[in-house]
């Protein structure tokens, strides 16, 4: 998990936690079970009809790559295909076998194989923008998910509210039963904005931008291979990625093998 997401998960709850106690509150106030099925199962609910199974199935992993994927540096990778390519040019792309197990990133595992298997660049880049695209629907859904999820939130709390105010209504001549009711209200659209705008949300915009990174990671990993597949130089495999970084960034990079 990065650090702004861990310092923006805790200082989101203190605040919250800090509005709750600061004039005497009580926390217990803010547990009501019906509150809590109403907004939570009411939005699983809706994401299992709005979307198949398979999607549903799929969004722990969507939540497991938005917090814990740890992506590399464009300049890491870089200086990786710099290498590549000075191994490549001085031993031949069969020497690029030993440098696999490091590589880490499996889309690179696959780009480095096909590069040894001697595929035609052609074949390689139609293969690798195929997984790029496939990559990019995927984060797609994944972000579609989290933000139905985050408007769906709110919505439930407002489903709750009303239940709450019928109970309420219902029971005007029984004052135990009002205050009853007016705290399912309150608590639901509490829990439906509280969890939409603290994890859903923010989630779905994370995921977004970790997507855009990846892919571009991708794409620079695709314009890489290129380069090795036509014999550049590692000078002309670092032009190539290059392109991808802003010039304020761009370091001088040379072979270390």
């Amino acid at each position: 998990m990065d650090i702004a997401t861990i310092i923006g998960v805790l200082f989101g709850l203190g605040c919250v936690a800090f509005g709750v106690v600061a004039d005497g509150g009580n926390f217990a106030l803010f547990f009501q079970i019906p509150a809590i099925t109403i907004v939570v199962g009411g939005t699983i609910a809706g994401t299992c009809i709005h979307f198949s199974a398979g999607q549903v199935m799929r969004i722990s992993s969507f939540v497991k790559k938005t917090l814990f994927c740890k992506l590399p540096s464009e300049t890491e990778l870089i200086q990786k295909m710099v290498n590549y390519s000075a191994i490549n040019r001085r031993d031949g792309a069969l020497a690029l076998e030993r440098q696999i197990a490091g590589a880490g990133d499996q889309f690179l595992v696959k780009a480095l194989r096909m590069v040894i298997d001697g595929q035609k660049e052609e074949a390689i880049e139609e293969q690798l923008s195929l997984e790029i695209q496939y990559l990019q629907e995927r984060h797609s859904d994944g972000k579609k998910m989290l933000e139905f999820m985050g408007a769906g939130c709110p919505a439930f709390g407002m489903v709750g509210t009303l239940i709450g105010l019928v109970q309420m209504f219902s029971n005007m001549e029984s004052p135990e039963q009002i205050g009853k009711g007016m705290a399912v209200a309150l608590v639901c659209t509490f829990y439906g904005a509280f969890l939409a705008n603290l994890f859903f949300l923010p989630m779905a915009g994370k995921l977004g931008i970790r997507s855009k990174k990846e892919t571009l990671l991708r794409e620079m990993i695709l314009e890489g291979v290129i380069g090795l597949v036509r014999g550049e130089s590692p000078t002309g495999v670092r032009e190539r990625m290059q392109t991808f970084v802003s010039a304020n960034h761009r370091e001088e990079l040379k072979p270390k093998v």
